[in-house]
């Protein structure tokens, strides 16, 4: 085995609580659009789903009509915006993405998040132009801890699990992470507080 095969690559990061923590901008919008169509969404419940897939997101606070359901998505990625000035940045893990992409190394996001939201939060960011891929949920079936959009970046990247280190803030994340192969950088709180 050659030590190329060690020599690390390509960064992932997950985008909402890994990258930009934007718990507080997505419950407040979120909070908006239930408003709009005469639901209720309080902040526990919502702690209690962070980082869910839209579908599983609805199931679990009980809302099962499918009409609701797209009323609630369509109000909240418009309102979203609206809300970017929560959004409270993980400046260590982005200077450190940074340094690795100007070296030469691969980026990627892999989020559950829907492609509009995180494009507009990105662009909000100015940081687009850091990340070479970025697959959003409309990319894959199946949701972390499903470790298909991990397995799908790589594929992408043509970079193997070895050489790949990924950047992760849930329980659903880091089991994606570690049933793709490869190394994993659990980030928390004490990352935001510099």
């Amino acid at each position: 085995m050659s030590n190329d095969n060690m020599t690390l690559k390509l960064i992932i990061t997950d985008f909402d609580g890994t990258l930009v923590n934007t718990f507080e901008a997505n419950y407040q919008a979120y909070a908006d659009a239930f408003i709009q169509c005469g639901q209720k969404l309080t902040y526990d419940l919502y702690k209690q789903c962070f980082g869910y897939r839209y579908d599983d997101f609805m199931h679990v606070v009980g809302i099962n009509d499918t009409d609701i359901q797209e009323r609630i998505r369509k109000i909240k990625g418009e309102v979203y915006p609206f809300y970017f000035e929560y959004l409270q940045s993980n400046e260590p893990l982005i200077n450190f993405i940074r340094a690795f992409h100007r070296g030469g190394g691969k980026t990627a996001i892999a989020s559950t998040a829907r492609r509009l939201n995180l494009a507009n939060a990105l662009r909000y960011l100015h940081l687009t132009e850091l990340f070479d891929c970025v697959l959003a949920g409309e990319d894959v079936t199946h949701g972390k801890p499903n470790p298909e959009i991990y397995l799908k970046v790589m594929e992408r990247m043509e970079i193997s699990a070895r050489q790949t280190l990924i950047f992760e803030d849930s329980e659903v994340g880091f089991e994606a992470a570690e049933a793709s192969g490869a190394q994993c950088v659990k980030i928390n709180q004490a990352f935001y507080e510099y």
